[in-house]
């Protein structure tokens, strides 16, 4: 059974106040954005994969992110379906995994976080 030091990055619930883009801009480091719902389906089949995925990836900081009607942050990256991951270094996209139904589904992920310093 995975505990919550296994977890690494990982971040268990969706934030319901969602942060402010320019602030994200800003941020220096890697940063997984997960936009989604709480009671989306997809983005719960995910969740295993995603934290396998971030689990001993202390130097990676996971945002899930609470989506919908009325949410700025999700439209500033072009969030059409649940789950969006977008991987971003000090401001800059690198890799973007759309609605992932498989692990494989997550190997842009993997490999972008394994060029990760």
């Amino acid at each position: 059974m995975a505990t919550d030091a296994d977890a690494g990055s990982y971040q268990g619930g969706y934030a319901a106040d969602e942060p402010v883009r320019s602030d994200l801009d800003a941020m220096e480091g890697t940063l997984l954005l997960e936009f989604g719902a709480p009671w989306c389906g997809h983005c719960q089949a995910a969740q295993p994969a995603l934290r396998a995925l971030l689990s001993r990836r202390w130097n990676v900081r996971h945002l899930k992110i609470e989506d919908g009607r009325g949410r700025p942050l999700g439209r500033s990256f072009g969030v059409k379906l649940w789950p969006t991951l977008v991987l971003v270094r000090s401001g800059m996209e690198l890799v973007r995994v759309v609605r992932p139904v498989a692990d494989a589904d997550l190997e842009p992920l993997r490999d972008a976080l394994a060029r990760t310093p």
